[in-house]
């Protein structure tokens, strides 16, 4: 079947290490768009975040959508929600304590993109992410918001290192609840348990009508790994994981020589 959506990671997929749109990748994506194909960016960014690089690859139009908070929200790229799942006030508290308790540094993203945490000193990733996705930072205890305040997910940030030592103490509290997955080597993320962008991606096409086999998704790390379990063909970055990379059909070339051109090329481009 010819491929008729493609989903791509953003950050070390779509751009390369200087956090830049190559010009093969911007040429790549429009000539598929021009087919008729559906490109759909897959983050851990808000739809806020996302924005700018719809509007510098031309992706505008109503009837385009993107996977936002790591999945826990399919919308349409002018903000129309198609689904959303969210974290309850209940478990958005755990989260709070758990780390508290451990002093480690955590944010929550609600489903309005507003970037929320109860640390009065805020860990500089936090603040660099928030200047990233176009967003503030509110600080807020939870007794300060609403009772039945909710989020799109939850954000541990802390060193590589730190997460390794942590990771599993997370899964242990949380994981039977919730979808607990590292995002990257920083961020360990916390969601709804029908979130995720594999779950998303999946909810999205078959709204689409579209079967796995008409679906293709780039990525390049293990929050990548469930979008490649339902996509017929699965590709990942040449700078990736070892882990996205053992899950993939095809591993293309890196973010910075033109891996999302070349995988176009092989798969989507008459």
């Amino acid at each position: 079947m010819a491929i008729k959506l493609v989903a791509i990671d953003i950050d070390d997929t779509l751009l390369s290490s200087s956090g830049k749109i190559l010009p093969s990748t911007l040429t790549s994506i429009q000539a598929a768009l021009a087919q008729g194909v559906k490109v759909v960016l897959c983050s851990g960014r808000p739809l806020a975040g996302i924005k700018p690089f719809l509007n510098e690859l031309g992706i505008t139009e109503p009837d385009q959508f993107v996977i936002a908070n790591g999945g826990g929200m399919i919308e349409s790229v002018t903000g129309q929600v198609v689904a959303k799942h969210l974290i309850n006030n209940v478990d958005y508290r755990r989260l709070t304590a758990f780390a508290k308790s451990r002093q480690l540094p955590f944010n929550v993203v609600d489903p309005d993109s507003e970037i929320i945490t109860a640390d009065r000193d805020i860990y500089w990733l936090i603040a660099v992410q928030a200047w990233e996705n176009k967003a503030g930072i509110l600080v807020r205890e939870p007794d300060e918001l609403p009772a039945d305040f909710q989020i799109a997910k939850g954000v541990f940030v802390a060193s590589a290192e730190t997460l390794d030592n942590i990771e599993a103490d997370v899964q242990q509290a949380f994981g039977e609840q919730l979808y607990v997955v590292r995002a990257a080597r920083q961020f360990l993320e916390v969601m709804n348990p029908n979130a995720g962008k594999g779950q998303a991606l999946q909810d999205l096409a078959s709204k689409l009508a579209l079967a796995p086999d008409e679906v293709m998704a780039i990525g390049d790390e293990g929050n990548d790994v469930a979008m490649f379990n339902f996509a017929g063909t699965a590709v990942a970055m040449g700078n990736g994981t070892a882990e996205a990379k053992e899950h993939a059909n095809f591993v293309t070339n890196s973010n910075d020589a033109d891996g999302i051109a070349v995988a176009f090329e092989k798969y989507v481009l008459d």
